[in-house]
């Protein structure tokens, strides 16, 4: 199903470009939008019916980096950036863990969830579906969301 998504690669980048704003405003600095959509899958749910098609985000993968989000945030500290979201609230206040917690996080050995919430977690599958929501209005817009919603049946 990865062809529907090359296919909109110069779409994507308009609407990561027009989204931009969005994500400066989020609790989310830049690095962590990254990370938060590498772990992200794009999906069109009901793509044969042509009234009730959508793009939706598979965020099951990220319950698995969301402990990486607080080693970001740590090392953005540690070079002495601010980052550029909003509200931080949810994370602990500068727990960095060193290298063998990310390698423990990065492999689901770590204990708790490393100072990220449930609150964060749910930000984060919000902001990722406001974005796939914005993809499918732009491609409505320049007239390929019909060839797409076709391309992900095949």
């Amino acid at each position: 199903m990865s062809e529907w998504t090359d296919a909109i690669v110069g779409e994507r980048m308009t609407v990561d470009n027009e989204f931009n704003d969005r994500v400066m405003a989020s609790r989310f600095s830049s690095q962590e939008w990254g990370l938060i959509m590498t772990a992200t899958e794009f999906e069109i749910e009901n793509s044969e019916d042509p009234e009730t098609a959508r793009i939706v985000a598979d965020t099951s993968s990220l319950p698995a980096i969301m402990p990486e989000l607080e080693n970001v945030r740590s090392q953005v500290a540690a070079m002495g950036g601010g980052g550029s979201g909003g509200d931080r609230s949810g994370g602990s206040g500068g727990s960095g863990g060193g290298i063998v917690a990310s390698i423990k996080g990065a492999l689901g050995l770590g204990g708790g969830n490393d100072g990220v919430s449930d609150e964060e977690l749910e930000a984060a599958e919000r902001l990722v579906q406001e974005y796939a929501d914005e993809l499918q209005v732009h491609l409505e817009e320049v007239g390929k969301w019909d060839q797409v919603r076709v391309a992900y049946q095949e």
